[in-house]
This record gives structure tokens, sequence and C-alpha cells, in this order.
């Protein structure tokens, strides 16, 4: 089994930055990733990395202002800048045991609880 706990989220300003952590305890993942779901909308990917050999895939969305990265395929992290209150949200990190792609909710193994993000304007 693979537990998530995220952390980092908060209240920002339009512009501002913050940045989730995501750890995962027991085993290593192949695939790890953020979604978010905001209220009304259904959950979407935001950004996901592959642990073995860093490959990055982004919505459009967020392209050019939200970097994922991950460590020993344990914990991921999603730094993001230039925060608008379209991004509010609240997000969740994801995991998929073994190597593939875990863009879509379909390919994950694993959820965390969520982090709320609100930006205000």
């Amino acid at each position: 089994q693979v537990q998530l706990v995220e952390s980092g989220g908060g209240s920002v300003q339009a512009g501002g930055s913050l940045r989730l952590s995501c750890a995962a305890s027991g085993y290593r993942t192949g695939c790890m990733a953020w979604f978010r779901q905001a209220p009304g909308k259904e959950r979407e990917p935001v950004a996901r990395i592959y642990t073995g050999d860093g490959g990055t895939y982004y919505a459009d969305s967020v392209k050019g202002r939200f970097t994922i990265s991950q460590e020993n395929a344990k914990t991921v992290y999603l730094q993001m800048n230039s925060l608008q209150p379209d991004d509010n949200a609240n997000y969740y990190c994801a995991a998929r045991r073994f190597s593939g792609d875990c863009y879509y909710p379909i390919w994950v193994d694993y959820w965390g609880q969520g982090t709320q993000v609100t930006v205000s304007s």
C-alpha cells in the first residue's frame, strides 16, 4: 500500500507563489501527479512526473507557471508561481504504483486527501 500526505496549501494573493509537497509512505512509485478540483467542477490533471526518467507533462492552463519535481520516487512537489484566482481549488496528490502514465484519474492507484489553495484577486 502507498499512502500520500500533502502539505503546503494556503491562501495567497494573485501573482503570488505556493509550493505543495506530497510524501508517499510505503512502496516507491512509478508516476506521481497533481490534480485539482474546484467547487462544482470535475477533478482535472495539473501535472505529472515519471519517477524513473523525470519526464513531465503539464496542463495548458499551468504551463510556464507551475513546476513539478520529485525525490526518490516517494516525494513530489508542485511549485506554483504567478497564481491566479482561476487556480483556486483543492489540490490532490496522486500516484501510480508501477511504471506508466498517471495523468488521468483512471490511471491513478493512490490519492492524497487534498490541500486547499486559495488565490485572492
